[in-house]
């Protein structure tokens, strides 16, 4: 395994649309959403693992996830738990993680990725991600991994590359915010768009230099505490100058400024698992089109529901078609999947008539 190869794995994000399993306390990538005996965090480490050793896996995440990090991931040490005093969107993390990797280890290469997707193929997804990390070795670039789109997806911002490139890794012309319908069809239509997964790879000394061209302010902010780092007064640091960063996308802030990014179409099927309706559509079906996870289902006249409850609860259900059915001790959601959308304003109405503990 090289050790030159790092991964940054971000598990800080509450994933509200999850609700109400996903809660601000406990969110969806310390559970397994999948019925498979792993946490979206565990299965997201042990793909990692596959090519990057245990020890150069950094985690990413709120300082009141510090312990369910530890809890699920009890082969990691402390040290690699990077901890963010207050929420401050992808950039700032980024750097600090990447600064911390630059202190260990000059010659590293990293990968940025969320914790909480579905990916199938590890081999490919392994394969892919080196491919990168080897360009990037060589070459002072920005490299992301693009899906292809299989419908007009307005949920995802996109990656345009450039149609005359034949190379695997492509140069990427520009990032695209969310489309609506209609432009989204003309993309697809293109054939030279990809949906952004936020799967990013880069040298370590690639990313800090693009922050010190084009985040000057960012990067003084954290590499004038870089003898800190790696270091007891680490945590001192960090909580007293955390907060003055600017809060801002790794998108906004380097990858739609830097003319030096290149994408590699994915190889592998992939799923943000963002809304109970993306879990349904990757999960295995009964004879009528019903996900189930963890339930027992006794079902008349019923198809193309979402089913999760706790371990071997039955359900009944009778002429009930599309919906999104979740039981979880003091909650219970029946939601049409077509308003999943809706599902965080139905959370914020809980919050306001019941109070927070539910949330």
């Amino acid at each position: 395994m090289n050790k030159n190869y790092y991964a940054v794995l971000m598990a800080g994000g509450v994933g509200s649309r999850f609700w109400p399993i996903s809660t601000t306390d406990y969110p969806k990538q310390f559970h397994d959403m999948l019925g498979t005996g792993d946490t979206l965090i565990q299965k997201t480490f042990q793909r990692l693992n596959r090519f990057v050793p245990t020890e150069n896996i950094l985690i990413l995440t709120n300082e009141r996830y510090n312990d369910l990090v530890l809890e699920q991931l009890p082969m990691v040490s402390q040290g690699q738990v990077v901890l963010e005093p207050a929420m401050r969107n992808t950039a700032p993390c980024i750097l600090y993680a990447a600064l911390k990797i630059q202190k260990m280890n000059p010659n590293g290469v990293m990968i940025v990725a969320p914790s909480d997707h579905w990916i199938e193929d590890e081999d490919a997804f392994a394969a892919d991600v080196t491919a990168c990390f080897e360009k990037c070795e060589k070459e002072p670039v920005l490299c992301t991994l693009g899906i292809k789109p299989t419908f007009p997806n307005t949920g995802f911002g996109y990656i345009e590359f450039d149609k005359s490139d034949e190379r695997d890794i492509k140069k990427v012309n520009q990032f695209r915010e969310k489309p609506d319908y209609e432009t989204a069809k003309e993309f697809l239509f293109q054939g030279n768009f990809l949906w952004n997964a936020g799967i990013f790879m880069w040298s370590v000394k690639t990313i800090v230099d693009a922050f010190k061209e084009y985040q000057s302010t960012q990067f003084s902010l954290f590499h004038g505490g870089l003898a800190c780092l790696n270091t007891s007064e680490e945590k001192s640091f960090i909580a007293e100058n955390y907060p003055k960063s600017e809060n801002i996308s790794i998108d906004y802030a380097i990858l739609e400024k830097s003319d030096a990014i290149y994408v590699r179409e994915a190889t592998f099927d992939w799923n943000d698992l963002g809304t109970w309706g993306s879990l349904f559509d990757k999960l295995g079906k009964d004879s009528m089109g019903n996900a189930v996870v963890n339930a027992k289902l006794l079902a008349e006249d019923a198809n193309g529901n979402m089913i999760r409850t706790p371990k071997d609860k039955i359900v009944v259900i009778d002429g009930l078609k599309d919906y999104i059915i979740v039981d979880k001790e003091e909650v219970l959601l029946i939601y049409p999947k077509t308003k999943e959308q809706d599902i965080k304003k139905v959370l914020n109405s809980v919050k306001d008539n019941f109070g927070d503990k539910y949330a």
